[in-house]
């Protein structure tokens, strides 16, 4: 018989059955570990580790495991961008370049914030600016930015994932705008992470967090390297201490990352703490982008034989949308489920309409689209413990 876990309003069996699931993918392969946390009605149904933090299976993971976030970083940016907007220091229709001078020349002195947002920018989906360049640092990001990405489409007209431009240009207009001129780190620090009780989670790799901290294995090739500028690696970025990446740059545990979801689940507040107010997260939570497919993603759908799917992008969250199609956050979510995601390993979501958070960080970067397709599954089997 069926035990409900605590008040959650979650069946333990069904919650259960994500740790089963995620046991027998590990023992196959298919990654190493993974620590996941999931609640409802405000409180936590699952919070368990399973798995090892690398292939040799000599470390097992841990709940207080530190992880990479990759692009679900871009979570905080967006908040930041919201505070700043909220406090008149922005707006959706704010121009890049009036903030920015120096990104202008052509097509680019049109976008706005809300080009950014909605990935509709035109410019094309950047993995790297230069060959082997560190990308730790914002100023020379900006710099190379400014240099390099151009517009090539109609703003506006079509949805391109920004893997790097969109969210390193907004973290750095948030920076410009704040009155006390505060670095983008210590914004997320200030503003989100200490308001919210996520001790644990850090822009660029706090001293105090290293030892739990599970440096990414990449488990498919990729096209691009991530070197930082103590050369730690081709991917050395992810473990420098002062590394400020608003698109790829947090490192968290999947308690603090579910903290975060339970802000945004609750409206913008969390423990008396008041981060942003429930208008704008509505706003930001409606899909803006329309029937319009993710290029980036439609083509790596393709090459697995997947047809189109809208790419149901807000103002910088992933929705669920009503189509049913390959996504992370599931089929059976409600069309206006939220969140972000990181590349191959990382991901959290909220069901308004199921009063529910999911969070789920791993070991092993997998292919994007098996990602894709575990995700989906456990998002799935997350929702069927609800009642």
């Amino acid at each position: 018989m069926s035990v409900v876990a605590g008040n959650s309003g979650l069946r333990k069996d069904r919650l259960a059955h994500i740790l089963e699931v995620m046991t027998d993918d590990i023992a196959r392969g298919k990654y190493h570990g993974g620590v996941v946390c999931v609640g409802r009605h405000g409180e936590i149904g699952l919070h368990e580790a399973v798995g090892n933090a690398y292939k040799d299976q000599r470390q097992p993971l841990h709940k207080d495991n530190v992880f990479s976030l990759f692009s679900l970083t871009k979570a905080f940016t967006n908040v930041l961008v919201f505070r700043a907007i909220e406090r008149g220091e922005l707006a959706f229709t704010t121009r890049v370049k009036d903030v920015i001078p120096e990104f202008s020349g052509g097509a680019r002195e049109a976008l706005t914030i809300y080009h950014l947002l909605t990935h509709q920018t035109g410019i094309p989906a950047l993995f790297m600016l230069k060959p082997n360049m560190y990308i730790d640092r914002l100023d020379e990001i900006i710099a190379a930015v400014c240099e390099v990405a151009q517009v090539t489409d109609t703003p506006g007209t079509r949805v391109s994932y920004s893997p790097m431009v969109a969210h390193a240009l907004l973290g750095e207009m948030v920076r410009r705008v704040d009155p006390k001129k505060r670095r983008y780190r210590q914004l997320v620090e200030d503003e989100i992470f200490k308001p919210t009780g996520m001790k644990d989670s850090a822009i660029g790799l706090r001293k105090d967090l290293k030892e739990r901290k599970i440096v990414p294995d990449f488990l498919s090739p990729i096209p691009m390297t991530h070197p930082g500028h103590s050369n730690l690696g081709p991917h050395g970025a992810f473990e420098e201490e002062d590394a400020e990446m608003p698109w790829v740059g947090g490192v968290s545990t999947a308690y603090d990352v579910y903290r975060f979801a339970e802000l945004l689940r609750r409206g913008g507040e969390l423990d008396g703490a008041r981060v942003i107010g429930p208008a704008i997260l509505d706003q930001a939570t409606r899909i803006r982008t329309g029937d319009k497919p993710n290029e980036l993603y439609m083509a790596m759908g393709l090459n697995r034989g997947w047809k189109p799917y809208p790419a149901y992008i807000g103002l910088g969250f992933s929705l669920r949308g009503d189509a049913i199609c390959h996504h992370q956050f599931g089929t059976l979510t409600s069309p206006r489920t939220f969140g972000n995601h990181g590349a191959g390993s990382t991901l959290f979501w909220v069901d308004p309409e199921l009063d529910m958070s999911f969070a789920c960080l791993t070991a092993g970067v997998m292919d994007e689209g098996d990602n894709i397709e575990r995700f989906q599954r456990l998002s799935d089997i997350a929702v069927s413990a609800a009642f």
